[in-house]
């Protein structure tokens, strides 16, 4: 309760409020006894009780008792201006009744002046100044005038009044003393309030500045793995689009090692094929100048006993070596010398480990997990590129073989055929069409000797010639390229007409054929005894073959008791 009493109001929302609520507190509980008690010293040396200086003291401590009640309510403002008007009336009631301009209520205006300051701020205090300076001149003039009649207080009243205004004055300077101190404080605390603020916002600005640094950084290397992962994804469809446009192995591999190594940046890169016996890991492809030599001589591995290679092949599981002079497996090879990392992955198909994908680098620790991922998928492609063409090759051959054997029954067949229908071929003229014998070609193969010329077309048929289109005309005829497309056109329609029409005779023969030997199976199947049935054979043959004798000897010993006996 006390504390509350005499403790100033708190204003949180507005500091200088606050500041002159102090002030005015302090005034008040400093002021009020010290008026109270000149009052009471002024009575004990003989001044009347109720006198105007002293009824101007009580005035003023009753007034400031409104102040303070102002203050507490909150009114601070007014109670200040109450508070100032009050003490700079009372000085001049002082002054007029008293020795005017050389007493001590002109004298006290200098204190009303540092109150103002001190509780409204330089523009009242100097508004106060200059009513002071007014009065001053106004207490001369009248006293000059003879208006006002000064009087003279005895020593010990003045001495009391100076000490009241030397203590005023006091409590006044000690109140700024304390308000420039608290403000250079505050001025203090906010300079380094701000130092530490700047030396926060530089050390953000580093902080950030670290963290943008290593955001470029990861940025950087993000954009470099991309760049990389760009080009292995590259390297997966320009080894694809190898595989696809190429059939032939011989070619399709050493492309491919060329577009690893141009997209990897590897220092060399080879294809090992296991031989037939699955013995030895032969390299069939390569693209550094070192496997080009070892491709010259047929270098070759032993599986499961040299090299990385051979032991990625017996244990169909990749083989990194990040560091070829440590890895007791690694192959020293004099045609490789800058080799300093290796990695070898199987190369398989349907059957198994077909061989292996050779990587080497000239850098230690070259090899990073994705190089591994997206080597091992195009190793699986290398696998399937190779089981592909390999099938091919299997495909061509037996084409090949079949096409052969086509030709070969092809020219075959149609070698034979003139000889069986005693025919060589067919001449049209305006009288009509006319069969022709090795004679009759012999008589027409000189057109020159009537005055023509010929123009010949083989007859092809799946690649084979079976004929000729031979065609007469006057030597003077020019025959223009259309007319030679049509021939040509022409030949070609005969070689399939000819060949559908051999088809359907043989196929009519064999048809006839099937037909003849059905019949004789149903007749002889007609009967069961064994007479009948040799009867009934040896007769229909006979008819068959144009009456000819037909005799059927039964076998009763075999060949072993003939050779016994």
């Amino acid at each position: 309760m006390q504390k509350s009493i005499f403790s100033p109001p708190i204003f949180p929302d507005d500091q200088e409020k606050t500041r002159s609520a102090y002030f005015i507190n302090v005034l008040v509980w400093s002021n009020s006894p010290i008026l109270l008690l000149f009052a009471i010293i002024r009575i004990a040396t003989g001044a009347e009780a109720f006198g105007v200086e002293n009824l101007t003291l009580f005035t003023i401590i009753v007034v400031l008792a409104i102040v303070w009640a102002l203050m507490k309510t909150g009114r601070v403002r007014v109670a200040a201006y109450l508070h100032v008007t009050t003490i700079w009336l009372a000085s001049s009631m002082i002054a007029l009744t008293g020795s005017g301009v050389r007493g001590t209520g002109f004298t006290s205006y200098f204190v009303v002046m540092l109150i103002a300051g001190l509780l409204l701020g330089w523009k009242p205090a100097i508004g106060v100044t200059i009513l002071s300076v007014i009065a001053g001149f106004g207490f001369a003039f009248a006293e000059n005038a003879g208006i006002i009649i000064p009087t003279y207080s005895v020593a010990i009243n003045v001495a009391i009044e100076g000490t009241v205004l030397l203590t005023f004055g006091a409590i006044f300077l000690i109140l700024i003393i304390n308000s420039l101190q608290n403000a250079v404080k505050r001025e203090t605390a906010r300079v380094d309030e701000l130092h530490q603020s700047n030396q926060q916002l530089l050390e953000l600005r580093d902080a950030l500045e670290s963290r943008v640094a290593e955001r470029t950084e990861e940025l950087k290397k993000q954009q470099k793995n991309a760049e990389r992962r760009s080009r292995q994804f590259e390297a997966i469809t320009r080894v694809t689009q190898a595989i696809s446009t190429t059939r032939n192995l011989q070619e399709a591999l050493p492309r491919i090692t060329d577009v690893i190594s141009e997209q990897f940046g590897f220092y060399h890169v080879g294809i090992f094929l296991n031989d037939q016996a699955n013995q030895y890991a032969v390299l069939s492809a390569a693209n550094s100048e070192g496997g080009r030599r070892m491709l010259a001589r047929g270098h070759q591995l032993k599986i499961g006993e040299q090299g990385i290679v051979g032991f990625t092949i017996s244990s169909t599981q990749p083989r990194i070596a990040l560091d070829t002079g440590a890895d007791a497996v690694y192959f020293n090879n004099p045609d490789l010398p800058e080799t300093r990392s290796e990695m070898a992955l199987p190369l398989r198909n349907e059957s198994g480990v077909i061989g292996a994908l050779d990587v080497q680098s000239t850098e230690r620790n070259a090899f990073t997990n994705e190089d591994i991922e997206v080597l091992s998928t195009l190793a699986n492609q290398v696998g399937l590129a190779i089981e592909n063409a390999q099938i091919f090759d299997r495909s061509q051959k037996a084409l090949a073989e079949s096409e052969s054997i086509t030709r070969q029954y092809l020219r075959n067949t149609w070698k034979q055929l003139p000889k069986d229908l005693n025919i060589t071929g067919y001449k049209y003229t305006l009288a009509g069409t006319q069969a022709l014998n090795n004679k009759e070609i012999d008589l027409e193969a000189k057109p020159e000797s009537s005055g023509k010329r010929e123009i010949s077309y083989p007859i092809i048929l799946r690649g084979e010639t079976i004929g000729t289109l031979s065609i007469q005309v006057p030597k003077d005829e020019h025959v223009s390229r259309d007319k030679l497309d049509l021939i040509k056109a022409v030949a070609e329609r005969v070689a399939l007409s000819a060949e559908n029409a051999r088809l359907f005779e043989e196929t009519s023969r064999r048809a006839e054929r099937e037909q003849i030997i059905s019949d004789i199976t149903a007749k002889i199947g007609a009967t069961v005894r064994t007479e009948s049935i040799l009867s009934t054979a040896a007769a229909e043959l006979s008819q068959l073959l144009d009456d000819a004798d037909i005799f059927i000897d039964l076998q009763t010993t075999n060949k072993d008791e003939k050779d016994a006996r």
